[in-house]
């Protein structure tokens, strides 16, 4: 059973700057990029990078995640030996149980799933990133310079590095120094929040944090700092290309914006590093006679019948004639009747759009509330109702309804 290397793969964010999204789904199910979910990407790159060992570690709205992922079969991490494993939560001999109090109490309470397999290094990451990664050179980087932690570090503008958990290093880039969100950073170098870590040393800070009454029991607050402080060998490994934190509304947008610029985004259709996914088997996407569709992903079992402009349509969708879809995306099942119009908006799963509503704005660069406009799944906008720009709707609107 032992391996060299184990990914544990932390997905039981609740989401909550994702609003209406993940009320009834955790952030890492959330459907992204016409085909996939957010998880497909951090699970793809465990199986291209050889890593066939991978714990996902669920809390918050499990059950859609747990079934999409079911045996690890399109990841190809259904293994006899290793393989995908969720781990949820779990009470323990000699006490009552706790959810997961942090990244690192998360890490902790399956030392015994990670001992199961004595790894020499475990890799730590998150499920709400989209990018691509080859973890097998971090690993390498990790083993040739000797270090107890390696943490992916990503170049930003030094206004950007205020937000984010800061490296300083040597010559070497070896780190010396961790800030969190910084108001004047040394640094361009942020945490992507992927580590790697021999294992050995990991598990006794795991404890010693554990038994701290006073720890956050997080990577980032606790267990980075106090392996500084006590003069681990950290090492910062520089990753260049596309990277995305999709844990707000308008950088899930972007980032989904982003997959019709393939220049400067994912390359999806690389051979050699495939996103894998566990989609619905769909007839071909069916356009009418007055359809037009310009610059758009459309998926497989949609019909279209009006317009689609700059936009991402999942599988299953309908957009009757005369209706008009631009910069938005819509997620698996949504219907937009005819004549609605929706414009730099999210409509989440199984939504329905009625007759002529409206649901989002065009940014004019006036209005300081401006944003993407959001419907929950399963809501449905009444006919000739209005939902403007930056709404938040959960709940049925009323025709001619204001929102």
């Amino acid at each position: 059973m032992k391996k060299e290397c184990v990914a544990m793969l932390l997905a039981g964010g609740q989401g909550s700057r994702l609003y209406a999204l993940t009320s009834h789904v955790a952030k890492p199910a959330v459907p992204f990029g016409g085909k996939f979910r957010i998880i497909d990407f951090p699970l793809s790159n465990c199986a291209n990078s050889g890593i066939d060992t991978v714990g996902v570690l669920t809390q918050y709205r499990p059950l859609e995640l747990n079934s999409y992922i079911g045996s690890g079969q399109p990841w190809d991490l259904d293994r006899a030996d290793g393989g995908v494993h969720i781990l949820p939560p779990y009470m323990r001999e000699g006490d009552q149980g706790t959810w997961y109090k942090g990244t690192a109490n998360a890490i902790y309470q399956n030392i015994g799933f990670l001992d199961m397999y004595d790894p020499e290094y475990v890799v730590i990451l998150s499920g709400d990133h989209i990018y691509k990664m080859d973890y097998s050179k971090m690993v390498d980087h990790h083993k040739r310079v000797g270090a107890a932690c390696t943490i992916s570090v990503l170049e930003v503008t030094m206004e950007e590095a205020k937000r984010f958990g800061i490296m300083n290093v040597d010559e070497q880039d070896m780190i010396y120094e961790f800030e969190e969100k910084p108001p004047q950073p040394k640094s361009n170098l942020a945490s992507m929040g992927i580590y790697v870590f021999t294992w050995s040393k990991l598990r006794a800070y795991l404890i010693a944090d554990e038994e701290d009454p006073n720890s956050s029991n997080d990577f980032g607050k606790n267990i980075i700092p106090d392996m500084l402080a006590a003069g681990e060998k950290m090492a910062a490994y520089r990753f260049h290309g596309y990277w995305k934190d999709v844990g707000t509304i308008d950088s899930l947008w972007d980032a989904n914006m982003d997959m019709l610029a393939p220049r400067t985004s994912i390359d999806l259709y690389d051979p050699s590093w495939p996103i894998y996914a566990r989609t619905p088997i769909k007839p071909p996407h069916f356009t009418g006679p007055e359809s037009r569709i310009s610059h758009s992903l459309v998926s497989g079992g949609s019909n279209i019948y009006g317009t689609v402009e700059n936009s991402i349509l999942f599988h299953s969708v309908t957009v009757e004639e005369g209706a008009e879809v631009r910069y938005s995306i819509l997620m698996p099942g949504v219907t937009v009747k005819a004549g609605a119009k929706i414009e730099y908006s999210i409509i989440a799963e199984n939504a329905v759009i009625e007759v002529n509503a409206c649901v989002g704005t065009p940014p004019d660069g006036t209005d300081p509330d401006w944003g993407v406009a959001v419907v929950a799944g399963g809501v449905t906008v009444g006919e000739n109702a209005v939902v403007t720009a930056h709404a938040m709707v959960r709940d049925d609107v009323k025709g001619g309804e204001r929102v």
